[in-house]
């Protein structure tokens, strides 16, 4: 299929379509930038998706001792509590203290109290639970070794819908677009200007787009895809793996979210939401094909046996299981730090420059995007000749999702063919997973209010990214 005409210049080419790339195209279009942003499947549909589901400051990272970045991701947390209430929302985190436990209560205690802190006082109160209050809350709990609980507030989130409301609302800004299943096969610069040739992925049809300036946004792919495009750039980061299992409502007594801890210092969460129960994560280095990567047996028994050992009554087998998700974690590595430690490797971001014309960002934590996305629009659009204003990103999002994430939306077959004409579906799993955030498997005989992809003209899933 031939190449199609240049479109007329862009000023910016956003490439990686996740909480990053769709936050600072948000950014970019309230300040009046001219962008593009291209991503090779569904937006959000990799790193963006697979989090824990959580908006929050971080309270292992106190142990790292970055207070910097807890202090700006609970600032973060809680504006977006306030900007996006039908997308999070704030919730009660117990964190049950044992024996075995590396460190004493009073060192939990005062973990707490720094943690409403640097908040501000802006997060509910934190409190301390007794032992025989604690089994009163959790019935299942593990009483052996058992001392105590604290308790803390941090909000959960639907990530992937948060990324796409994002996008619906730079979209409202006429000069701005964004392309799902887009491939970028070539970048060279012509006469001043990045020219990016890109592929569709479902079509087959190319495209040649020319920008002032092109931004990566790749997060865990960016190590592999700058050198394929002959971007001056050398390994910086340090993948790691998470794992998430959603589990039946009724698998374990869980009337609030816990943190727990693993015999290897691992940290566990525990949220019911969503009429499920999410457990996860897992910090392992990264040894197969990072693109749509998947929950191995092993790892699933992982989380299952650490459940067991704080639910020894609980009915937790992998018939619990409604479905499971993994990802990859983009850390940006340090220098020197080869043999530390995944669990605390900082999660600060690092911006660089590889050309005059470039930008890349890796690293940093989902719930400080903004922040992250701030810093890199308040460089570009100056050198656009453009007043750049922090603060429109303030504003609440102005387009809402058809079908809300906590909300019991009744799913219409109008309500869906609503949603793929106007919420840039391309394939029906697109639909099913990020548009109604369906936490069921997806396979070939899946209907939606009775609807199958044929019926909607969609094809059942996108090519394979790797």
């Amino acid at each position: 299929m031939g190449e199609s005409p240049l479109i007329t210049p862009y000023e910016v080419v956003i490439v990686g379509g996740g909480i990053n790339g769709c936050g600072l195209l948000r950014d970019l279009a309230l300040n009046g930038v001219k962008a593009l942003l291209i991503e090779k499947g569904d937006f959000a549909s990799q790193t963006s998706e697979s989090s824990s589901k959580m908006l929050h400051g971080g309270i292992r990272y106190l142990e790292n001792f970055d207070f910097a970045l807890v202090q700006e991701a609970l600032e973060e947390k809680n504006l977006w509590l306030k900007l996006a209430p039908h997308l999070c929302s704030e919730r009660p985190f117990f964190f049950p203290v044992y024996k075995h436990w590396k460190y004493p209560p009073i060192g939990l205690r005062l973990g707490l109290w720094l943690y409403d802190f640097l908040s501000h006082f802006q997060n509910k109160p934190h409190g301390w639970f007794k032992k025989a209050e604690v089994l009163k809350e959790f019935p299942e709990l593990n009483p052996e070794g058992l001392l105590a609980s604290g308790q803390y507030y941090d909000g959960i989130v639907d990530d992937h819908k948060l990324a796409l409301e994002c996008l619906y609302d730079a979209l409202v800004e006429p000069q701005v677009e964004a392309l799902s299943y887009h491939e970028v096969t070539k970048v060279e610069t012509v006469n001043g200007l990045e020219k990016i040739s890109i592929k569709d992925r479902l079509t087959g049809e190319q495209k040649t787009v020319k920008a002032k300036f092109v931004v990566y946004l790749t997060g865990p792919f960016t190590d592999k895809l700058l050198p394929k495009l002959g971007v001056p750039w050398t390994p910086k980061l340090a993948p790691s793996k998470g794992i998430h299992l959603w589990l039946k409502p009724d698998t374990i007594k869980a009337p609030a979210s816990m943190v727990l801890t693993t015999k290897d210092n691992r940290v566990i969460f525990v949220i019911p939401q969503r009429d499920a129960i999410l457990v996860g994560t897992t910090e392992t280095p990264v040894k197969e094909n990072i693109f749509d990567i998947f929950a191995t047996d092993e790892e699933i028994d992982y989380l299952i046996e650490a459940l067991k050992s704080y639910f020894p009554k609980a009915p937790i087998t992998r018939d619990s299981i409604i479905s499971t998700f993994a990802g990859v974690r983009p850390l940006a590595r340090e220098e020197g730090a080869a043999g530390e430690s995944l669990g605390k490797v900082s999660r600060f971001h690092k911006i660089y420059r590889p050309t005059s014309t470039s930008y890349v960002m890796i690293g940093g934590k989902y719930t400080t995007f903004r922040r992250m996305c701030q810093e890199l629009a308040s460089e570009i659009v100056p050198r656009l000749e453009k007043r750049y204003e922090p603060n429109k990103t303030l504003n609440h999002l102005r387009v809402h999702s058809t079908v809300g994430t906590f909300q019991n939306n009744e799913i219409t077959p109008e309500a869906v063919k609503c949603i793929v004409s106007t919420e840039k579906v391309r394939t029906f799993e697109d639909l099913f997973k990020r548009r109604l955030s369906k936490l069921e498997g997806f396979t070939e005989e899946t209907r939606i209010a009775g609807l199958t992809a044929k019926d909607l003209d969609l094809p059942l899933r996108g090519p394979s990214k790797a």
